[in-house]
């Protein structure tokens, strides 16, 4: 599986993510609302970690650049 998003959409979706998670923990973990903002952060996490995005997949898009292809180089 090859990563289609960039390091600013990673950090963008672990930022949503983990205010959704804080949401979620403090008011809206009862009901379908809660399930809803559970299930989004969790999928925000998983993409941000991974790399990979489905919809980003079924659209043919990708937010990866060669900068962010690229390894760290040793100085």
């Amino acid at each position: 599986m090859k990563q289609n998003m960039g390091d600013a959409d990673r950090t963008i979706r672990m930022l949503l993510g983990g205010a959704l998670a804080i949401l979620f923990f403090v008011a809206a973990h009862d009901g379908t609302a809660g399930a809803i903002v559970g299930g989004i952060s969790v999928i925000l996490f998983i993409s941000a970690l991974t790399g990979w995005s489905v919809i980003y997949f079924l659209l043919r898009i990708s937010t990866r650049s060669d900068k962010d292809a690229k390894p760290l180089e040793r100085s």
